[in-house]
């Protein structure tokens, strides 16, 4: 027998022997993302870089999730995702209990702010050094409703104060203008943008910081009973997106501008300092023990605030309103 008779049918026993014992079948193509369209509540901006780092580095691609910003009405998203009309939402912790005091089954599965991110603002010759210094005064913010009104007003229960201490002015979303020009003793506004802005015009102020006086459930990720019971893996991977998004701009805010000014416009031509200031104070208040943790004492509070301020007419089974079952 020639050697390559034997040679020959001993290799093609190898290749099998190999095939068999140790050898992996070829990796299945890539599913189909999932596309999901993300109300943000807000115009794009350098706070939101933790989704612009998920999306660019491909945290959401990885969990079978492509993202498209939809940056409409924060109460527009939290009405959708009640109606399951959409998945996910992005909203201020307030908005929560609301909605299920309607009937909408909405739940907040990921916690992004640590910290209730609202801030009292005044120029210092206000001498508007504490809660009580705004009694009497004018105080400028965008409307009776959202995380501002809410967020100013729980400051002032927490000091045994009430709205008719003070006169509240509703002048829309222009609180750096107005305290400017003079037009308000005080305006509300995200610590991370409008004491910012007006340090940054060289002004001098006192700033309020309502974290600093109560506990309150802030900003995160909603989504609704229905998706949890359908689809809880579209739920948890996310998640675990968003916040490896979180963790990544906290880690390296250099980075992370660099990668907001592609989904930020015109952040290019911004003022670098105090961009990078608004994105510094938003990782200040990120800083959650456990990523993504909501904390129980936090939506108690919340829900016992909206129904002293009328903004529910009963308090909700606020354990319904949140979970922790899908962090990584």
């Amino acid at each position: 027998m020639s050697l390559k008779k034997i040679i020959v049918p001993m290799l093609i026993l190898l290749s099998v022997l190999l095939t068999a014992c140790g050898g992996a079948p070829a990796e299945p193509p890539p599913a189909e993302l999932t596309k999901i369209r993300l109300p943000m509540g807000y115009i794009p901006n350098i706070q939101y870089a933790p989704y612009y780092v998920a999306v660019e580095k491909g945290y959401f691609a990885e969990a079978g999730i492509e993202i498209e910003f939809d940056y409409s009405f924060e109460t527009d998203g939290v009405a959708l995702v009640g109606a399951n009309k959409l998945p996910f939402a992005v909203v201020s912790g307030e908005q929560v209990p609301m909605a299920r005091a309607q009937g909408l089954p909405v739940v907040y599965v990921a916690a992004w702010y640590a910290d209730y991110p609202i801030s009292v603002v005044s120029k210092t010759e206000q001498g508007i050094k504490t809660p009580a210094d705004l009694a009497g005064k004018k105080i400028g913010l965008p409307g009776l409703f959202g995380a501002n009104y809410i967020g100013f007003v729980s400051l002032l229960y927490a000091n045994g104060m009430q709205e008719s201490d003070l006169r509240l002015d509703a002048i829309g979303f222009n609180q750096v203008e107005a305290l400017a020009a003079d037009q308000e003793d005080a305006i509300v506004g995200y610590s991370a943008n409008e004491p910012i802005q007006l340090l940054a015009q060289g002004y001098e102020i006192n700033e309020i910081r309502v974290a600093d006086y109560v506990n309150l459930a802030s900003n995160g990720l909603l989504t609704n009973e229905k998706t949890i019971a359908e689809n809880p893996a579209l739920v948890r991977g996310m998640v675990a997106a968003f916040l490896r998004g979180v963790d990544d701009a906290a880690k390296n805010p250099a980075e992370a501008y660099e990668i907001s000014k592609k989904y930020v416009e015109n952040l290019s031509e911004a003022d670098d300092k105090t961009q990078k200031e608004i994105l510094a104070t938003s990782i200040s208040f990120w800083q959650l023990e456990k990523l993504g943790y909501s904390d129980p004492q936090a939506w108690e509070n919340m829900n016992d605030l909206l129904f002293e301020m009328g903004m529910i007419p009963e308090k909700i089974d606020i354990s319904k309103a949140y979970t922790n079952e899908f962090l990584p």
